[in-house]
């Protein structure tokens, strides 16, 4: 096996706790009817068109004129997103701690949108310590599609097969291991510590 030469980490799940729900714990009354909402309006498949670089005006009112019963609500999610970021996931940064202070190159591949990213950047310290990102929305690419892991590839001259790349969608693990990543997919800081050690990596 290739020796590890660099780690490539997904942001939203991983390093970050991003998650909808805890902007719209606030606005609905019921978790059924929060989740009814997210199953079914302001829907995951809805968002992702977004970070693929749709603006969040367009989609808003796109939705909305679809909705318009719900069209106050539909405006929170881009009108108060920064209230859906958590904390950083703590044992995950710690892990990217140890591996940068080992000299260990880190790299970021996010579907983000390009409007809501340079927020997160600035609030999260480790965010200016990757060696370089590939952000969805700037790129108008998104995984699981292979191409936005190409850019990466070619711009930061990584080898896959001696890198690895973790990721909290299954779907996009896969696709990195498709092309040759030893792909991680990630439940838990504890899980990837094991599996980051039996890769030969010293945590």
């Amino acid at each position: 096996m290739e020796n590890i030469t660099s780690v490539v980490f997904d942001i939203g799940g991983v390093l970050i706790d991003w998650n909808p729900r805890h902007l719209f714990r606030k606005v609905f009354t019921s978790e059924e009817e929060m989740e009814w909402f997210l199953s079914n309006i302001c829907t995951y498949e809805w968002n992702v068109q977004q970070d693929g670089g749709k603006l969040f005006s367009t989609a808003t009112a796109e939705l909305s004129a679809k909705y318009p019963e719900y069209s106050d609500k539909i405006a929170l999610y881009y009108g108060r997103w920064e209230e859906m970021l958590g904390g950083e996931i703590t044992g995950t940064v710690k892990i990217f701690r140890e591996l940068k202070e080992a000299g260990m190159p880190l790299y970021a591949l996010s579907n983000w949108s390009h409007e809501a990213f340079p927020v997160a950047y600035g609030r999260y310290d480790f965010m200016k310590q990757f060696d370089g990102l590939v952000v969805s929305g700037y790129e108008k690419l998104l995984k699981p599609d292979h191409a936005i892991y190409r850019v990466l590839i070619d711009r930061y001259h990584i080898s896959p097969a001696g890198s690895v790349y973790i990721d909290d969608n299954k779907d996009n693990a896969v696709a990195a291991g498709e092309l040759g990543f030893h792909a991680i997919h990630f439940h838990s800081p504890e899980q990837l510590r094991g599996e980051l050690q039996n890769l030969g990596l010293n945590l």
